[in-house]
């Protein structure tokens, strides 16, 4: 759970926490202990790695729903924008073009949102 938070930050994790059932609250479990305990934890490679790899495996796979939140992670990982658009680049190649160019406009409208959402800080 502590690299859960600190990859998507609180306020995130507050709210999947907050929806979570007695229905689907062992596959919580088993995502947060996988994913977040084993996969994100590992000190082979940097979270700034991780989040291109991740942002281009979902592209890959057209698990489109999830890019907007590990874009949003980015913000933590030290990921930046170019590094993502050249992980894209890579999916165009080897995965397909409509799945990158997708992947390319989710980010980029998740991008345009961090930025309104800091310039609203600022105010």
């Amino acid at each position: 759970m502590k690299v859960r938070r600190r990859v998507l930050g609180d306020d995130h994790v507050d709210r999947a926490e907050a929806r979570t059932s007695a229905f689907d609250a062992q596959f919580q479990s088993l995502i947060t202990e996988a994913a977040w305990g084993h996969v994100w934890a590992s000190d082979g490679i940097s979270d700034r790695e991780r989040s291109m790899l991740t942002i281009a495996l979902l592209a890959a796979m057209g698990n489109f729903e999830e890019i907007p939140m590990h874009v949003r992670a980015t913000a933590r990982t030290g990921a930046t924008p170019r590094d993502i658009a050249e992980a894209l680049q890579h999916v165009a190649i080897y995965a397909g073009v409509p799945r990158a160019n997708h992947a390319l406009k989710l980010a980029k409208a998740t991008y345009d949102d961090m930025e309104a959402a800091e310039c609203r800080k600022e105010d």
